[in-house]
């Protein structure tokens, strides 16, 4: 701000003074320095202080005594007198009478009419005026502020600008701020002395007088700020306020410029920060500014990248000004850049004498000081030139291309800086602009190829120049011209030969290889076009790698595998690479010698053919339509192949491996989604923490490294000898569980091959939970491996059925196999969790597999299908959403055929219920009473008390009871992720004994609320009294408004249907539903009316059909109707007996009467069912 340029700013050693409170170094101030921090240090000497420690009141004598001798300070004591709570109650009822009047300022309560201008009103006037005077005009300006919606606006101030009374109203300022903090926040006052001028010194010395506020200060005006500072008149003032602050605190101008680039706004000011900041210690290699332009540029944030590459942008648009912070920056770089030149550079070219001297003057070599330097700067001109858009200047591009011709010394750094300008030249050739420099470059060129061999013997590391030139060789080709390489390779002397591949390539390798030249031209089809076959040196170079992975292996995967899939081009569609082999990959997961010997390729390599094979099988499965088009099919690897391949195991080392590995953990666990979902299931990760957790760490670093080591052998034995060897088998096992899942794959073969030995009477319980344990840590290292040989071992025995070795193709094609296992498995729950583990895991991998199996001969079929109908009219093709429609239809019926078989599962047999098993005690023991469940002509609720009563002996702690709780948690999980298995189970029905369980242990089978309406609409009726036996379990369990409107639909249904069913039918459907009512009114008694009309209706349809029968039925519809009408008189006032006693009738009378007299009688006892439950409940 040009207009505060004379005015005298707060010294960095005062504002440290005053931040510290040194009185000492205050005393040592000027006099005008002192006068700027006089409101701080007057209020610091009167105000009571918070400190009451003896220093403090030593340093509070020096105070008085170095203000005693300043005449200001006794207009600041008289401010400080003043009323500033009547104050404030005034300001803050102008700013209301401010906002009512939309922001005119025709009326003020602080400030009366002024006689004169508002600097002789200040002049004249005494504290309390001078005080009000300068709210008013501050107060004003703050809500222009606010009311400006951001436009920048400079406000004419005559208070604010007589160069007279500054001093004073930066004195009064400060003072407001300080005793009116709530109504003038800092942060406010700031951005409102923004629009005044001068307001960059009156910011300063504020910000001085409260030098806490700073950093609060400077983060409210970067936030506010302009995200292009230089574009508008205030983004240059804020930018030049808060240069102002830094220069008053420059230890804080670094933690400023962080700001800066965190909220993204103000970019010149991050600049002149850089330019203004003088380091302690100078840094020879690079200098600030290079460092903090490159690291913008060069950095991992695109959004910081686009803002200051348009602050780069814009700034060139505009004139050259010398006051522009681009242009300073510019020049400061040109200046950097000429100080390294080697001191006689020129763009004249010497002879060929002059160049074997070796010593001319216009090749003088670069100092190897300067070298890191030069090659930072190079860098910073590339990213300023490619990503930022930098036009340069003659000057800035004649100095470059002297930089870039340089010759530095033969160490690893000038290595380097051969190559950052050789790159430079090529990714901006325009440098080069007249002849003389073109055949200048031409000899640096021929001066690197001879001197290549001189820098990898001096400086100990690969020039790599070679590669590079070959690079250039490539450029040229992907643009066809092939003329232009011969011309290069003869020009430059040398030919492109192939390429070794680099030994243990790792991201710790530097500088260009090998590998970015084959990417390059795996890119651009050369291999392909020429016939060239790259796929063993590809596979050598994934064979030769390891940790930390280099990040051009994985797009170099992509890229080959692209090559593989898609032709070079149209024409020539067999122009692809050949995919690695079935037995390389193989060889890449064999051991060495015997079948526990060491891997012979690293994990790094292993994790990359994986990488490989999934990525390919991916890719293939996308591009069917394309390749069916050019009648192209691809070879797919087998799943023999993938079955040998431990894809788990692989996909946990890699977990643990992730910061060496970089992107590739996360690739595979894409891929792994996609393509094996059976494979990433929660319950799978969540068991993986149990086992790779801590505590089993700890168990295992407590197992003595002399321990015995039991034999597979020895556990196989232990097996057969059951259940005599019992002790020494659980010995082994609770080794075994010791043991990391690594190292227990060795035993699993030995594991699952004696499950079914488990299944014998007087196993202990603690063998199977622990053998449970232990199949569970198995199944996170090998699990489609572990579940072939479990579902084998668990087949029914010989006796009963002929074995069969089934395959893991056979289980993904039907996954219901794996519930034909030994009956006795259902009843035993340790093996019951792990058949439903495998059972859920097949189904997803069948999904998986027809998707890709449907998307795999899809596409060839229906073009093989095209090319067949050819000529041939009126055949139409088979619409592809037929094929969709019945992969969906078939998983549909595996998924509900599983759902059905654990069902039944749950029921319990003829001999569980002749011990008392009962499927409806574990919703007995949560919600009481169950509708409909007394016998007619008993229905009391002393019966049913009874029943409650009398749980069965292990009813809810027996092997029936805990295999149905793992049924429902897994029909559960099935419901969650697929809501249509439970329409579709529920539509097929099941039996209604186990509507207790379902509704009580499947949390979220309350979905079926949403489809009850549509399945009550289906014309069977038997679907109907599933519906409606359903619906009122689901009341009972979840007594919520959507039920409540279900279940006054359900009873108009009925309604409905007793009007248009015949007599049988009638009977059929009432008598199975009418116990439902009682649910419907114990769980919503406003339903009672409409049920006691419904249950009258139906008598009185039954009493018709019977009245020409010599039976009196009149009396029954008179105690319906008074039972519906009074209901509370059944019971005495005192709670006695009813008054209304119901005949007690057993089933045998009941049986051999007429089904409509059943039904009559069946409606009064639901009528004394509902009057017993509700009064139950009372």
């Amino acid at each position: 701000m040009a207009d505060s340029a004379g005015l005298q700013f707060v010294s960095p050693y005062a504002f440290e003074a005053m931040q510290k409170v040194d009185v000492v170094r205050l005393a040592a101030l000027s006099d005008p320095e002192l006068r700027l921090l006089l409101p701080c240090l007057v209020r610091m000497a009167l105000c009571a202080p918070a400190d009451q420690s003896q220093s403090w009141a030593q340093d509070k004598k020096l105070i008085l005594r170095l203000l005693s001798g300043v005449e200001a300070v006794n207009s600041i004591v008289a401010l400080l007198s003043v009323d500033f709570h009547a104050l404030e109650q005034d300001a803050r009822k102008e700013q209301q009478l401010r906002h009512k009047a939309g922001g005119s300022n025709g009326e003020s309560i602080l400030v009366s009419q002024l006689q004169h201008g508002l600097t002789l009103e200040f002049e004249h006037s005494d504290p309390l005026r001078r005080l009000r005077l300068t709210l008013s005009e501050l107060l004003a300006i703050m809500n222009k502020v606010v009311d400006s919606n951001g436009e920048f606006f400079l406000k004419s101030s005559e208070l604010f600008e007589s160069p007279v009374y500054l001093e004073e109203v930066a004195d009064v300022l400060c003072i407001l701020q300080a005793e009116l903090p709530s109504l003038l926040p800092i942060i406010d006052v700031a951005e409102a002395l923004l629009h005044v001028r001068n307001g960059d010194w009156f910011l300063c010395l504020l910000v001085a007088n409260v030098p806490d506020s700073f950093s609060e200060v400077c983060r409210g005006l970067i936030k506010n700020g302009e995200r292009q500072d230089e574009e508008s008149v205030g983004g240059r003032r804020r930018t030049e306020a808060l240069r102002q602050l830094c220069q008053m605190n420059p230890s804080q101008a670094l933690n400023i410029r962080a700001m800066v680039v965190e909220e993204c706004h103000l970019p010149g000011l991050g600049v002149a920060l850089t330019l203004d900041y003088k380091p302690d210690t100078a840094d020879e290699a690079v200098s600030p500014l290079v460092s903090y332009v490159s690291g913008l540029l060069l950095g991992t944030n695109s959004k910081v990248r686009t803002w200051f590459s348009m602050f780069i942008r814009n700034g060139q648009q505009r004139k050259r000004e010398s006051s522009s912070v681009l242009w300073q920056m510019r020049r400061q770089l040109l200046l950097e850049l000429v100080a390294i030149l080697p001191r006689s550079r020129s763009t004249h070219v010497p002879n060929d004498g002059d160049m074997e001297e070796g010593g001319g003057s216009g090749y003088s070599g670069l100092r190897e000081e300067y070298v890191v330097k030069a090659s930072a700067l190079l860098r910073l001109y590339c990213a300023l030139m490619g990503i930022a858009g930098l036009r340069p200047t003659d000057e800035e591009a004649e100095q470059l291309l002297q930089l870039m011709t340089s010759r530095p010394p033969a160490t690893p750094a000038g290595v380097r800086f051969v190559s950052l300008s050789f790159c430079k030249l090529l990714a901006f050739p325009t440098l080069v602009s007249t002849p003389e420099q073109e055949q200048l470059m031409v000899m640096w060129l021929s001066w690197m190829i001879k001197e290549e061999e001189y820098f990898e013997s001096a400086a100990g590391v690969s020039a790599s120049f070679g590669e590079m030139l070959l690079l250039v060789a490539m450029y040229f080709h992907s643009n066809q011209l092939s003329s232009i390489i011969e011309l290069v390779c003869s020009t430059l002397g040398m030919k492109v030969r192939w390429v070794a591949v680099t030994n243990n390539l790792s991201a710790n390798i530097t500088g260009f290889l090998p590998i970015h030249c084959i990417y390059q031209l795996l890119r651009s089809r050369a291999f392909t076009k020429h016939k060239v076959s790259i796929k063993d040196w590809i596979y050598r170079q994934l064979c030769e790698t390891t940790t930390p992975i280099h990040t051009q292996l994985i797009p170099l995967i992509d890229a080959y595998i692209n090559s593989i899939l898609t032709p070079a081009s149209k024409a020539n569609p067999e122009a692809t690479n050949q995919p690695i082999t079935e037995q390389e990959i193989l060889n890449v997961f064999q051991r060495e010698g015997s079948r526990g010997g060491r891997q012979r390729y690293s994990i790094t390599t292993q994790l990359l053919i994986l990488y490989y094979i999934l990525s390919y099988e991916e890719n293939l499965l996308a591009s069917t339509k394309q390749l069916a088009l050019m009648q192209r099919k691809p070879k797919s690897y087998s799943a023999a192949l993938m079955d040998q391949i431990p894809i788990k195991y692989l996909v946990t080392q890699a977990q643990g491996l992730q910061q060496e590995l970089g992107g590739l953990h996360s690739a595979l666990l894409r891929l792994l989604a996609t393509n094996y979902p059976h494979l990433c299931l929660v319950e799978d990760w969540v068991c993986e923490e149990e086992v790779t957790g801590t505590l089993p760490l700890l168990r295992r670093m407590m197992l003595p490294s002399n321990t015995c080591r039991y034999t597979q052998s020895q556990l196989h034995q232990a097996f057969q000898k059951l259940p005599s060897s019992s002790p020494r088998l659980m010995r082994i096992l609770e080794h075994l569980t010791l043991l990391s899942p690594g190292d227990l794959i060795p035993y699993a073969e030995a594991l699952t091959a004696s499950m079914a030995l488990l299944l014998e009477p007087a196993v202990p319980r603690r063998i199977l939970q622990t053998l449970n344990k232990l199949w569970m840590g198995l199944n996170t290292v090998m699990p489609r491996r572990l579940w072939v040989m479990t579902v084998n071992a668990l087949q029914p025995s010989a006796k009963l059925l002929r074995q069969q070795r089934y395959t893991q193709n056979d289980l993904m094609v039907d996954p219901l196999i794996v519930l034909r296992c030994d009956q006795r498995v259902y009843r035993c729950p340790p093996l019951m969790d792990i058949v439903l583990h495998m059972l859920n895991g097949y189904l997803l991998a069948s999904k998986a597999y027809l998707h890709s199996h449907l998307k795999e001969t899809a596409d060839f079929d229906r073009q093989s299908q095209t090319v067949s109908n050819l000529g041939v009219p009126g055949q139409p093709d088979t619409p592809e959403v037929t094929r969709e429609e019945l992969k969906n239809a078939l998983l549909s019926a595996q998924d509900s055929a599983a759902v059905q078989i654990l069902l039944e599962v749950c029921l319990p047999t003829s001999e569980e219920q002749q011990l008392g098993a009962n499927t409806e005690s574990l919703l007995r023991s949560i919600r009481g009473p169950l509708p409909g469940k007394s016998k007619q002509g008993s229905l009391g609720p002393s019966a049913r008390g009874s029943v409650e009563d009398t749980e069965p002996e292990g009813g809810l702690l027996s092997d029936l009871r805990e295999v149905q709780c793992l049924i429902c948690c897994l029909l559960h999980q099935m419901f969650i992720a697929d809501p249509n298995i439970a329409k579709l189970v529920h539509f097929q029905g099941y039996p209604q004994a186990l509507l207790p369980l379902t509704v009580a242990g499947i949390p979220s089978i309350h979905i079926c609320l949403d489809f009850i309406p549509e399945l009550l609409a289906q014309p069977q009726l038997e679907k109907q009294i599933f519906a409606i036996q359903l619906l009122s379990y689901l009341c009972t369990q979840y007594a919520l408004p959507k039920s409540l409107s279900v279940a006054r639909l359900a009873i108009s249904v009925m309604g409905t249907l007793l009007t248009v069913l015949t007599r049988a039918k009638r009977f059929s459907f009432f008598m199975p539903i009418l116990p439902c009512l009682v649910a419907f009114c114990q769980a919503f008694p406003p339903l009672y009316d409409d049920v006691a009309a419904l249950l009258v209706q139906v008598g009185q349809v039954c009493a018709s059909d019977v009245a020409t029968k010599a039976r009196d039925i009149d009396p029954l519809i008179a105690r319906l109707q008074y039972l519906k009408e009074k209901p509370q008189g059944v019971v005495t006032p005192g709670g006695g007996s009813s008054k209304l006693t119901l005949p007690q009738r057993t089933a045998e009378e009941l049986g051999g009467t007429d089904p409509d007299v059943q039904l009559c009688y069946c409606v009064e006892a639901t009528f004394m069912d509902i009057i017993s439950s509700t009064l139950h409940g009372l």
